[in-house]
This record gives C-alpha cells, structure tokens and sequence, in this order.
C-alpha cells in the first residue's frame, strides 16, 4: 500500500484533534506513534509525522497480530492496539484525571504543539498532563476545570501562537536542537552550543524578571520580559550578568554560556513565551 494510501486511511479517523499550522504533526498520528512506542513496535520520535519509520511500525504490528501487513491502521489494525487503539468521535469521551489511551496521547500532543508541553507523550492523564491542560485552558480564556471536552478540542485546532517581537540571536553562531518533539517528549526552545564563557545578549529590550538559580534543571537562569507579554529565557549559563528590574537593551551581554543545571555540555537554551505559552523562537529571529 502506497503512503498516499495510509495516509488517507488515517484521514478517515483522525479528525478528533487538528494539527495547528505551525505545529510539527498531527496530534493523532502521534497518538498512533504512542501507541506503537507502548507495544514496543516503533521507537523514533513521536513528531505526529506518517513517515516511512511509522508505516514500518504498523507493519510489524500486524505481522505480530497475523492481519493483513499494508502499513494501514485500519480497524483491525487499531484493534491490536487495544487501549491505545480506541478513540471517542469529537466531544463524545471528556477527558479527566486517571484516563488513558489514544485521546489522552492526542490531547498531550496538541497541549505541546500550543506551547503547554506535559512531559512524556505517554497517553496517561496524571498530573503534569492536568497541570498543562489548565495553564492552556487559563491562557484561552477557558474555565481552567482539568476536563477536556469538546471545548478545549475547539480550542486547541486554533493555530499556536507566535512571537510578537523580533529578536535578535542571544548567541553568535548556530543553533541544533529546535522547538518541538523530540524523541517522545517535545523541546519548548532553541539550543546554542558554544564554548563556555561565550557572551550571552538579549535578544530584545525589556526588563530582566529573574536572574539567579533556577528549579527544573535550568541552572543559572535569566529572563526578560518585552512588549506584547513577551518573555525569553536564557538557560544553563555559567555567570549571570544582570539583576532583576534592570532595563536591558537588544544586545546587551546578560551572561556567558555555561552547562549549569541539567545539562549534557555547554550550550544556551533559549526559550520564548507569550503569556505563559512557549512559541517556537524562530517565528520571531531575525534571519
């Protein structure tokens, strides 16, 4: 079977949550990809992308269950996921505390795609997952209640947000890891790697918010708050140069690069939000 032909049978289900233009993947292909991960057939990143790595999956999926092997997640196919083959039609399953399956991986995903990231794409509803679904659900203006019904499903096929300012690069040279899945969780920013000592900038004028230690692995951590309730974040540094309330300019040095914190080597990890939700960097660096 073709993978035009896979992914039209996908379409004929996938309809509960709607990727946003600006998102990586669709949020039930990548409830698909967490339901292969947890039968142990696929092991790549749940990107909610049907690629080839993801047909392969389903085939050995079906060669396991002894149905026809096409790389098709038709219904038999989603039977041999058991739980995390199931899926509610749209607003009929409202989604609380202590669910599990193939709706919880889709809601997490879409969360992350709109900049509230619960963790591990794992389609369990504990707690950082209602965590996340609240900050989301505050942010859209929605009764912050942790239930995920036909509402927030509305809410969320709106596209993610991006950033309203243009920012300058915090480091001179390039950067690797970019905002969105990796592996089975999702990257909320940019990652710099450079030399330890390597001058740090703002990225944009405004305010610095916090200057200091960070909970959560970031080390050494400084953040600016701009226009527009736009807020960077500028992590694992090893030295921190400016204080809380001070004014800053674009390009101003704030610190120098570190691997402070829960960090692999030196590098800066770059995030921006807008009124709580993390935007992808580069809808507002310039090029």
């Amino acid at each position: 079977m073709s993978r035009f032909l896979a992914a039209a049978a996908i379409c004929l289900f996938a309809l509960t949550l709607v990727a946003p233009a600006t998102a990586a993947g669709d949020p039930e292909i990548a409830a698909l990809q967490v339901g292969l991960r947890q039968k142990g057939f696929y092991a790549g990143t749940v990107d909610g992308v049907l690629g080839e790595s993801t047909a392969n999956a389903v085939r050995r999926l079906q060669r396991r269950a002894r149905i026809d092997v096409d790389g098709v997640p038709g219904p038999r196919t989603k039977a041999a996921l058991g739980l995390f083959g199931k899926r509610s039609p749209l607003g009929k399953r409202i989604l609380v505390a202590d669910a599990r399956g193939w709706d919880v991986a889709a809601l997490q995903f879409a969360l992350a795609s709109h900049g509230f990231p619960s963790g591990n794409f794992d389609g369990y509803f504990r707690v950082s997952t209602e965590r996340a679904l609240k900050q989301f659900q505050v942010w859209a203006g929605l009764p912050a209640d942790g239930r995920a019904g036909s509402v927030v499903v509305t809410a969320l096929k709106a596209p993610a947000p991006t950033c309203p300012v243009t920012l300058a690069p915090p480091v001179a040279g390039p950067y690797t890891d970019v905002f969105g899945p990796r592996g089975n969780r999702f990257h909320g920013g940019l990652d710099y790697p450079a030399p330890s000592g390597t001058p740090v900038s703002a990225s944009a004028a405004g305010r610095v918010t916090f200057a200091g230690w960070s909970l959560g692995g970031w080390g050494n951590l400084v953040v600016v708050a701009h226009a527009a309730g736009a807020r960077t974040s500028y992590a694992h540094l090893s030295q921190i140069g400016v204080r809380v309330g001070q004014p800053v300019e674009s390009g101003q040095r704030l610190g120098r690069v570190g691997s402070s914190g829960n960090s692999t080597g030196p590098h800066l990890h770059f995030e921006v939000h807008l009124r709580g939700a993390a935007v992808d960097p580069l809808s507002g660096l310039r090029r």
